[in-house]
């Protein structure tokens, strides 16, 4: 079966020695014999043994009717949009790890790959690692699914767990981050919660049947979390985690992108480093998670391979996706309902007590402030609520 593999970047690279080392086994486990018989790269690799399948000119990929497969890894919209589409209106099928490509024209190149009798899969988009597009496609297509909440981004998560355990402030931990190459030089998409965004669209598309359009998820990222964010969820007993979330709620979906205090108990408080989480609850199965490497090298190989096989094995098929391309109608996040943890500077405690009514107070330490958890209301309520007390330093919601 011979692959051609777009891009040998950290991923590129990685897939073709997942292919390469574990070649073998592959082929006893499943029957499939892979092959690259292409890397289209803009670069030259001297040295290397990829050298002599390096290719410069797309045209050789598309236009060869031994390569069956693509492995799109190049990232970016463009010009992987382009060669993507060519390549499934060719009726070879196309695994690929990008996310931001299938969050913007998934439902397009689904539709595409279904005409030409391929496949179009993406297993490494969402959870680098961690499996997870399949299992919603496949073993848990008897469920109805009406919620998924994760920590998908491995970046904030290592932040994050960072500022916690080291009591460090979010600007020293990044610089750190990308000095270990877990943050790239410009971290925006990971930091202000876009990554996360588009991987949160990809799943609810899956799994409640229609598209959901990244840019209406309302998003936050972790940038305005301090040192004294993470004292007062110290003494409630809780831990921060950018978490994407969606539910559904009858014909509707609520979805966003947040930090949020989770407490102990929850199996996401125990998710640190880069490590990633993806919790499901179906109606029949009840709650699920799944976990592990959300980045990485041969951890997202691992599943873009993984893909490989899968389209090897159903060749000149394609396999169905329940992605329509009816857009999915978002319920405003205005009537989304939670406690809202609050920071206020001064000591007229009062004040709250005149705005939010019962609340309970918490005392980190901190002097000049102090801070507050509501009972369960609306965002809208919350903001209301908000207007009315002078001095809000922060909020952040809680996962109850």
């Amino acid at each position: 079966m011979q692959v051609a593999v777009l891009g040998y970047g950290t991923v590129g690279s990685g897939v073709v020695h997942v292919i390469e080392e574990n070649h073998d086994s592959i082929l006893k486990k499943t029957g499939v014999d892979l092959e690259v018989k292409y890397v289209l790269d803009l670069r030259d690799f001297p040295g290397d043994p990829i050298q002599k399948k390096v290719v410069h000119d797309y045209e050789v990929v598309v236009n060869d009717p031994e390569v069956k497969i693509v492995v799109e890894v190049m990232g970016g919209v463009n010009p992987a949009y382009t060669f993507t589409k060519r390549a499934l209106e060719a009726g070879k099928s196309v695994c690929t790890s990008n996310k931001e490509l299938v969050a913007r024209h998934g439902t397009e190149l689904i539709a595409v790959a279904r005409e030409h009798n391929a496949s179009y899969m993406f297993e490494a988009s969402c959870g680098g690692g961690i499996p997870i597009i399949r299992p919603l496609r496949t073993c848990l297509c008897a469920d109805v699914i009406d919620e998924i909440t994760g920590i998908v981004n491995g970046t904030t998560n290592y932040i994050l767990t960072k500022m916690i355990q080291e009591g460090l402030e979010f600007e020293d931990v990044l610089k750190e981050a990308q000095q270990k190459g877990y943050a790239e030089r410009n971290p925006e998409a990971d930091i202000e919660g876009h990554d996360a965004c588009r991987k949160i669209a990809i799943l609810s598309s899956l799994a409640y049947g229609k598209r959901v359009d990244y840019t209406d998820i309302y998003t936050e990222g972790i940038t305005k979390i301090t040192s004294t964010d993470i004292l007062y969820a110290k003494a409630m007993g809780k831990t921060i985690k950018l978490l994407a979330y969606s539910r559904k709620e009858g014909n509707k979906v609520l979805a966003m992108v947040a930090p949020y205090l989770v407490g102990q108990a929850d199996p996401l408080a125990s998710v640190n480093g880069v490590f990633n989480a993806i919790f499901v609850h179906g109606n029949m199965l009840g709650d699920a998670m799944f976990y592990g490497q959300g980045a990485g090298k041969d951890a997202t190989a691992s599943a873009v391979v993984s893909d490989v096989i899968e389209e090897a094995q159903v060749l000149g098929t394609s396999v169905m996706s329940a992605w329509a391309p009816e857009k999915q109608e978002l319920m405003n996040v205005a009537d989304m309902r939670c406690r809202f943890f609050v920071r206020v500077s001064g000591s007229d405690e009062s004040a709250a007590r005149d705005a939010f009514g019962d609340i309970e107070l918490f005392d980190a330490g901190v002097s000049g402030e102090y801070g507050f958890i509501t009972e369960e209301m609306s965002e809208a309520e919350y903001q209301a609520k908000a207007l009315k007390l002078d001095g809000v330093l922060a909020m952040l919601r809680i996962r109850d």
